[in-house]
């Protein structure tokens, strides 16, 4: 891992005057866990320049191989306008002119994604894309995401493409350069089959459709369309391999062929004159007990079933195929799910007469692995050594893509639900049959960030990744104020099997203990911990708002609704915040009750309470709305001129000592993207550019490092994690932070982000505190700094205690 003046926030409300906003330079790079994190549905090697290969993944947008191994990211310029981008569900590198690149991107075809996708077309090895807009919806995460290669470049004439759409929208083909398409309507079938037709989200119940294109290559000529084209198609039961004998005029099934199974891979092989198709009786990734491999030979019009295991050692289904270019007869296959004891590989020399795996039961229960580990690259992956132990997988799942270089029958590559694996030693396998497994994802970091967290104290960064573990990463991570080495974290598994889904640290994660207060099969959501460390507030995915104290059962908070945001005070151990529609509630029985405060005006949807490391009741909110402030523990709140949405939001070191800390957001400001501000939302300047878009700005989520001024954490959904430094001069504020005012009269205040009234209401203290006495300030509010003209004396039972420059706080003695 890789390893503000202030005037603007006080107490009353005021509104600033909004002013455009300009940029500051920052230097990003992505923080490093080195093995990828994510599935990897295709790689794919040119077969015309020597080691030119790209490799596409369902969330993270595509990327390129470079000499030493490491992988180059090309899409890191989609913002929240091209979100989609990042689903990728194929793409096809030009046998004819290996600068150009195509990929057919977007994310969902139901309505997670209302757009629709697109060819993006590179002429420079995708430095640079022009999009070519479709007629219908692409699904890069969707079911059946590993098939492929869908679309496809003929090899004769590399004008002509065809790509196989999704939901019943068939065959397409392109005759200049991807730029325009038309639908190929004399392909017999577009694919009937559906993972789950009772599912009502659009998400299983969508048609697979056409899977693979594939040319054959040999049976045209240099300059004119290739004549004979295979399409391999989503159908169960029926016909699912046609072929074309005209460049794509007309159709036909291929006789003989057993359509028990889906075909999930069409790869040719020239020099045998054949193609191999891998089939399962899922559409993958994740499901599939059952498949077969079978070889056309096209000269004879004949199909074989060279399937390499039966009986009771087939229980899965077959994704990946690869060949040998350079050795005619050498194929690969890989079993697209064997979850025990590990995921397998099977390789012939004889064009699958006969087979050897790269694993074999000597006797239950010991296992010959005929593989040396390697995890140097991600030591997270597994263990750095050979090993026996059952259910240890290192080899991996979800297994859709494998390919042999065309120039280095040594050179391997592997995709997997985590990362890339392969090696550079594979001809071993045929002699002394043991290789080197090694990942081999340097450069891709494809995870799905949930939460993050910069503690004032410890690393610099905890994170909360989903789908995999072995960092301080589940699902969401908060940290205790008063005790920052005191950390919690939820898990999303509800599989009561799997336990309880919250963990406890006392040592910045280094070690863990289950919260046994949890109950089983309750998981997901977000968490707050108290400010020392003893109560955890859990908003849970679906079993609503629950709170424990020493680790005892949690229990039910009726008084919060079940979407709310949360967080926790980080200097009073008994103080808790949420947000749910236009409502601020607050809790100061840690957490057990919440009383509704402040309004949030007409927001509808808060995005993440944070809160002031440093000073109890200083609160922010983020929401469809914009970005809301209170002082007073919510009782109040100042909508942030000229932010009209805010989804995530941070604090951060401040620029000046003293001063007040920086604040982070992911917003529309003038536009979507990430801003900063040093005064407290009156002054933004825009820290992201045109090469980092960082994807969905709704879907990622931000830290800010306490320690470092200007350092900024962003969590992608899909790109893994980021930070951010400062590398160019802040331009000049261009508004001035208003001085502080009295205290808001009956007239509610206007929003200038909404143009709607922000209902604002006298501050009150909390539910514990005594009412102050006139001239003096009730507890947790100010009671001093610089420009502050309200009360100075504190209530009864408080002390006037300056947090920082600009601001003193009425602290309980």
């Amino acid at each position: 891992m890789a390893r503000l003046t202030l005037l603007a926030l006080f107490a009353t409300a005021f509104t600033s005057v909004a002013h455009a906003v300009n940029s500051q330079t920052y230097s990003w790079k992505n923080v490093k866990i080195g093995g990828g994190g994510g599935f990897v549905p295709g790689i794919v090697f040119n077969p015309s320049q020597k080691g030119l290969a790209f490799a596409r993944t369902d969330i993270g947008g595509a990327y390129k191989l470079n000499a030493d191994d490491t992988w180059t990211p090309l899409l890191d310029f989609a913002d929240d306008a091209r979100w989609n981008y990042w689903g990728v569900d194929a793409l096809a590198t030009d046998p004819v002119d290996p600068n150009r690149l195509y990929l057919a991107t977007g994310m969902y075809t139901n309505s997670w994604d209302p757009n629709n996708g697109q060819i993006l077309i590179s002429t420079d090895q995708g430095k640079t894309f022009t999009p070519s807009k479709l007629p219908f919806k692409v699904g890069g995460n969707m079911p059946g995401r590993g098939m492929g290669e869908r679309l496809a470049i003929d090899p004769n004439s590399n004008n002509i493409l065809f790509f196989g759409a999704r939901s019943g929208n068939g065959l397409w083909k392109s005759t200049d350069f991807g730029a325009t398409w038309t639908q190929v309507k004399t392909l017999p079938s577009t694919g009937t089959y559906v993972p789950d037709p009772t599912d009502t989200s659009g998400y299983n119940n969508d048609k697979i459709g056409v899977a693979w294109v594939t040319f054959d290559s040999t049976s045209g000529s240099k300059g004119k369309a290739t004549p004979r084209i295979f399409v391999g198609v989503a159908n169960k039961g029926s016909n699912n391999v046609f072929v074309s004998n005209d460049a794509g005029s007309t159709w036909s099934a291929i006789a003989g062929q057993n359509s028990t199974f889906i075909p999930h891979k069409g790869v040719l092989s020239p020099a045998e004159n054949s193609l191999y198709v891998s089939t399962s009786d899922g559409a993958g990734p994740y499901d599939g007990t059952m498949g077969a491999i079978y070889k056309y030979n096209i000269t004879s019009g004949t199909w074989k079933d060279i399937t390499p295991v039966s009986g009771s050692d087939l229980y899965f289904g077959f994704g990946g195929v690869a060949i040998d270019l350079q050795k005619p007869g050498t194929i690969m296959v890989a079993a697209l799910n064997s979850w025990w004891p590990d995921g397998q590989i099977f390789r012939s020399t004889d064009g699958g007469s006969t087979w050897s795996p790269f694993w074999a039961w000597q006797s239950y229960p010991t296992i010959n692995k005929y593989y040396k580990y390697d995890d140097t690259l991600a030591p997270w992956l597994g263990p750095d050594a050979v090993v026996t132990d059952l259910g240890t997988l290192q080899i991996g799942w979800m297994m859709e893509s494998l390919v042999i270089d065309p120039f280095d029958s040594n050179h391997w590559l592997y995709g997997t639900g985590a990362t890339i694996l392969g090696g550079h030693d594979l001809l071993n396998w045929d002699s002394v049959h043991n290789v080197t497994l090694k990942s081999l994802a340097d450069g891709i970091e494809e995870t799905s960030v949930q939460g993050l967290i910069s503690p004032p104290t410890g690393p610099s960064l905890i994170s909360a990744l989903g789908d995999i573990q072995g960092f301080v990463h589940d699902t969401d991570v908060d940290y205790a104020g008063n005790k920052p080495t005191n950390i919690v974290r939820i898990g999303t598994t509800s599989d009561n099997s799997q336990g309880k889904q919250v963990a406890l640290s006392t040592d910045s994660g280094k070690t863990w203990s289950q919260d046994y207060g949890a109950a089983d099969g309750v998981s997901g959501g977000k968490v707050a911990l108290s400010a020392d460390g003893d109560t955890v507030l859990w908003r849970t995915s679906s079993n609503g708002v629950q709170v424990s104290q020493f680790t005892n059962p949690f229990s039910a908070v009726s008084s919060l609704p079940s979407d709310a945001a949360i967080a926790s005070d980080k200097k009073n151990n008994t103080i808790f915040y949420g947000a749910s529609g236009s409502k601020f509630y607050l809790s100061t029985d840690g957490g057990k009750t919440f009383a509704a405060k402040g309004s949030l005006g007409s927001s509808t949807s808060p995005s993440k309470v944070i809160v002031n490391p440093s000073v109890t009741g200083d609160v922010w909110v983020s929401t469809d709305k914009g970005i809301f402030h209170s002082t007073d523990l919510g009782s109040t709140f100042t909508a942030v001129s000229g932010v009209s949405q805010a989804w995530a939001i941070a604090l951060g070191a401040p620029a000046k000592t003293g001063g007040y800390p920086a604040l982070f957001a992911a917003a529309n400001i003038d536009g979507v993207g990430y801003f900063r501000s040093d005064d407290a939302g009156v002054n933004w300047v825009k820290i992201n550019d045109a090469a980092h878009g960082f994807g969905s700005a709704s879907a990622n989520c931000l830290t800010a490092d306490p320690r470092i001024y200007g350092r900024v954490y962003i969590g992608t959904n899909g790109r893994g994690i980021w930070f951010g430094d400062a590398s160019g001069t802040a331009p000049p504020a261009t508004a001035s932070a208003p001085a502080t005012t009295a205290a808001p009269t009956t007239a509610a205040p206007t929003s200038p982000a909404t143009s709607q009234p922000v209902t604002t209401a006298a501050p009150s203290s909390p539910t514990t505190s005594a009412p102050a006495p006139a001239g003096t300030q009730t507890i947790y509010g100010q009671c001093g700094g610089n420009g502050w003209t309200g009360p100075t004396v504190c209530a009864s039972g408080s002390t006037c205690v300056k947090q920082n420059d600009f601001y003193s706080q009425c602290i309980p003695a």
